[in-house]
């Protein structure tokens, strides 16, 4: 099977989702605009990533597919974490997170600011099993927001390099991306041709 209703209502993420999985035979089938938002209280991505593909399931009745990703810092003990979309609060902007972010960090060196961002991608289906697996990207994160792609903590997620996510075209960051990674190993598990 390569066609899956998609468990995002995220734009940015669905565009992002289209690129990687499009070119490697994977359809995706836009969310229906009448399933509600899926409360995502698990304790780890892996378990979001089920909920919201289960969830899609339930309404739907076809396969799904979601993930759910966070950018773990290792001088705030793994914070944000799996709240990293709800780090400054329920419903707080990219833009309210970074700045909760690069707060939080405001006092430690940038030698000392190793973070990765990790992307659990989970395919479910009606019969009731499911499939997941993971991808990272190594980083640090930077005192100052820079680059005008991506989006969440890209601005302020620094590679080896020295440039940010935001900094890179949609094809780079793809191609090495933690959600690129989950996503690029899933189908392969999936041996979709």
């Amino acid at each position: 099977m390569s066609t899956f209703v998609l468990a995002t209502a995220n734009a940015h993420k669905t565009q992002e989702l289209r690129e990687i999985l499009q070119p490697l035979g994977v359809t995706l089938l836009p969310r229906p605009t009448d399933v509600p938002d899926v409360v995502e209280d698990g304790d780890t991505l892996e378990a979001n990533a089920l909920i919201k593909a289960r969830a899609l399931v339930a309404a739907t009745g076809h396969a799904a597919i979601a993930d759910d990703t966070g950018l773990f810092v290792d001088a705030l003990e793994g914070a944000p974490g799996v709240h990293s979309a709800r780090y400054a609060g329920e419903d707080a902007t990219n833009e309210e997170n970074v700045e909760k972010l690069l707060a939080a960090l405001a006092r430690i060196p940038s030698t000392h600011r190793a973070a990765r961002f990790r992307t659990v991608a989970a395919v479910a289906y009606p019969d009731g099993s499911s499939v997941v697996v993971e991808g990272s990207l190594e980083g640090t994160i930077i005192d100052d927001v820079r680059g005008s792609g991506g989006f969440g903590y890209d601005p302020v997620f620094a590679l080896a390099d020295g440039r940010t996510l935001s900094e890179l075209s949609s094809q780079e960051k793809n191609e090495i991306s933690h959600r690129g990674r989950a996503f690029r190993a899933l189908v392969e598990i999936l041996q979709i041709p």
